[in-house]
């Protein structure tokens, strides 16, 4: 057991960090950029980012070279207001670096370059600070961090200190599965349904959903999540908004019309809104409705972290869009 002595913070979450280097340009290759932005990366930062920004406590579990990166890792993250407390600083491998191409409004390739390894995918057991585990009032996961021992090991250490049963809390999943993370679907789902049982709330979209449950179909998707155990399922369907299914209801939010300039982060900050609206005592409806419209106000903007909206932003997009209303179904 550890010895990590801090204070509890509102929003914990554990996983990738690294840099993300974006072209200024857009609808070009690669090959073809001359202009690049560095900015702070990995989406269990970006969310971490996104709570501080919506004036929560917010900090993270991941790791980072002992190198150039690392140190602006480090520095960048405080300065949007993330506590770096438990950032491991791991001298074997190189803070990741995440390069993508811009081709809006719906095609954004990524290139990670993440072998042998990267610090977020070398925790152990022996980095999770428990008590900021247990104490935290969201604990916020990806389900790339399971990809790969140790951290897998470590995520599920981690899982296993969190109380269910305290209604004070949510422990979170993001089902972000990307392929380049895992050596084959199979082992995806094994671990990622593995997980489900130990977290009260699941986002993903409909590829996610295929690989944690079998199903695509967004209705069947979010009631095979129920059924595995999840408190609140959601399932974002991109232009065609969002569907989110508790046991008493069913929540559909159309999509906020934007002018799309990069969607890459639009899950994260959506991840961050659906946080800072559990933490306020919001009704689910306006939930899921202030975080569908936090995501589509980042997918405006060229970034990610840097691009997170404040609480006034969202609720003025709210305003300006009542066709983009939650329709709400008792079950």
């Amino acid at each position: 057991m550890n010895s990590f002595k801090v204070p509890a913070v509102d929003v914990l979450t554990i996983g990738r960090s690294g840099i993300d280097i974006y072209p200024l340009q857009t609808g070009v290759g690669l090959e073809k950029v001359e202009q690049f932005g560095k900015f702070l990366g990995g989406s269990p930062m970006n969310v971490a980012v996104a709570a501080a920004k919506l004036r929560h406590s917010s900090a993270i579990i991941t790791g980072v070279g002992k190198d150039p990166f690392g140190k602006f890792v480090r520095s960048e993250m405080r300065s949007l207001g993330v506590y770096d407390t438990y950032v491991v600083d791991n001298p074997n491998f190189a803070t990741p670096v995440t390069f993508c191409e811009i081709f809006p409004p719906d095609d954004f390739p990524l290139y990670f370059y993440r072998e042998p390894s990267t610090p977020d995918l070398e925790l152990t057991e022996a980095d999770i600070p428990e008590d900021a585990v247990k104490n935290a009032r969201i604990f916020w996961i990806s389900v790339t961090g399971l990809s790969e021992e140790p951290s897998r090991s470590a995520h599920h250490h981690a899982l296993d200190l969190r109380d269910l049963g305290d209604k004070d809390k949510w422990t979170i999943a993001d089902l972000d599965y990307r392929s380049t993370f895992w050596s084959d679907e199979e082992t995806a789902h094994r671990e990622v349904e593995r997980m489900l049982e130990k977290v009260s709330v699941a986002v993903g979209n409909k590829e996610e959903c295929r690989i944690a449950v079998g199903e695509t179909e967004p209705d069947r998707a979010a009631d095979a999540l129920l059924e595995r155990g999840v408190e609140i399922a959601v399932v974002k369907q991109g232009p065609l908004g969002t569907l989110c299914k508790t046991r008493e209801e069913r929540i559909e939010v159309p999509v906020t019309p934007v002018k799309v300039t990069n969607g890459l982060g639009a899950g994260d900050s959506f991840g961050g809104s659906l946080c800072h609206g559990l933490l306020s005592g919001w009704d689910l409806p306006q939930i899921i409705s202030a975080a569908s419209t936090a995501g589509a106000i980042v997918s405006s903007r060229l970034e990610c972290s840097t691009a997170m909206p404040s609480e006034p932003e969202i609720l003025d997009m709210i305003s300006k869009n009542p066709q983009s209303a939650p329709i709400v179904t008792k079950r």
